[in-house]
């Protein structure tokens, strides 16, 4: 029980951290790239200033500059902004730990998908998580990101194929997980790895009395656009797990690759009018087209489901027997799963008017989607999801 108790405190703690973390760093790196496409030159500025920008907010007005490379002297003050990006990335991976890791059977590995073990899977997920960066840092480094569509074409194409193949080996719930952590890992280390250490360098050749190499600004900025692009669906894959109709249907790969393609384009929008550019208001338009065919993919259902069995008028009896079986084990009053003290959310599944009250949230996760049960693991077969499905259809 007090392990359960326990591992139940840590996840809502570290998800808070993750949440406020990712708050201030998404934050402030969607203030820097307004303000830097923001920017205006003007003839009064200083020597070596791009551009300046004036702002309101809380009643004071703000003049902002920005050096194109340095300063030519070290102010006496300096503020670093780093610790918001590592706090989310450290916050992350723990709450990754305590659920996925710790609760792989439920949440990582969907048996019938691959039947694999709980530390196969662990694993897989944490190699692939690095292996995903190393592969990113190299194409980076070896000179391809010089040229931008045609990498962000290649990182579309890497991504949804990582997608497609996490689909197959991990469950729906685990793969979502997956490729978001694998994103947020690349943006972290942009700012780790890169970003910070160039103004590191920057800052200390200023010191030294030298000329800062610009090379180090551009690099850092180029790592700052990625950035930009990836954080929109970073932060649907992230909330995903609470959505089953996005990651527990058939074609959930493809919903990744709709809205890998969706947030980059939204960003486009927003760059746009920041930098003082015409709006582009068909943005809106694909947006909406792409949302639109996000919803035709969750209506098909999950993979596993037997669609000639649905046109059956199964007794209530059946249904009762299948959630009995496969459901009330963890939303019982008194649940007899290991690690689980109480029903999850509350949701009681051990009678006949619990299961009529829940109805549609059965349907939404055990017939419309396949996330309950998590991870299959009491085996729920396609043909008792269809024939659930024919009941709620006869309601």
């Amino acid at each position: 029980m007090w392990e359960s108790i326990l591992t139940e405190w840590a996840s809502l703690i570290l998800r808070w951290l993750h949440v406020v973390a990712g708050i201030g760093w998404i934050g402030s790196s969607f203030y820097f790239i307004h303000l830097d496409l923001s920017l205006k030159a003007r003839g009064d500025l200083p020597q070596g200033v791009q551009g300046e920008a004036w702002q309101v907010h809380g009643g004071g007005f703000y003049r902002i500059i920005k050096y194109l490379v340095a300063p030519a002297a070290m102010p006496d003050e300096l503020t670093w902004f780093k610790w918001e990006a590592y706090t989310t990335w450290l916050s992350g991976f723990a709450l990754m730990v305590v659920v996925y890791y710790l609760n792989a059977e439920l949440f990582l590995v969907d048996k019938s998908v691959l039947d694999l073990t709980p530390l196969q899977a662990g694993l897989f997920s944490f190699g692939s998580l690095v292996l995903a960066w190393l592969l990113y840092e190299a194409a980076c480094r070896s000179g391809l990101a010089q040229y931008e569509l045609r990498f962000a074409l290649g990182g579309y194409l890497f991504l949804v194929g990582l997608t497609y193949a996490f689909t197959h080996v991990l469950s729906g719930r685990g793969a979502f997980n997956q490729i978001g952590a694998i994103i947020g890992t690349i943006m972290v280390a942009n700012v780790f790895a890169v970003i910070i250490p160039n103004q590191k360098k920057i800052v200390a050749a200023l010191l030294a009395g030298q000329p800062p190499n610009p090379q180090l600004g551009k690099a850092s900025k180029q790592r700052s656009v990625h950035n930009n692009y990836l954080t929109l669906p970073v932060i649907v894959l992230m909330i995903s797990n609470h959505y089953p109709l996005l990651f527990g249907t058939r074609y959930n790969w493809l919903i990744v690759a709709i809205i890998l393609a969706l947030g980059p384009i939204i960003r486009h929008f927003f760059n746009a009018r920041h930098a003082g550019r015409k709006s582009p208001w068909w943005v809106w338009g694909v947006a909406g087209a792409g949302m639109a065919a996000v919803l035709l993919l969750s209506a098909a259902g999950p993979r596993d489901i037997k669609d000639g069995s649905l046109n059956t008028s199964p007794a209530f009896a059946e249904v009762e027997e299948i959630i009995m079986s496969r459901c009330s084990m963890c939303h019982g009053a008194e649940p007899v799963w290991d690690s689980i003290v109480t029903a999850p959310r509350g949701i009681l599944l051990d009678d006949p008017v619990h299961i009529r009250l829940n109805a549609r949230l059965i349907g939404r996760n055990a017939v419309w989607s396949s996330a309950m049960p998590p991870g299959n693991v009491t085996e729920m077969t396609g043909e008792e999801r269809a024939l659930i499905a024919a009941w709620l259809a006869q309601r």
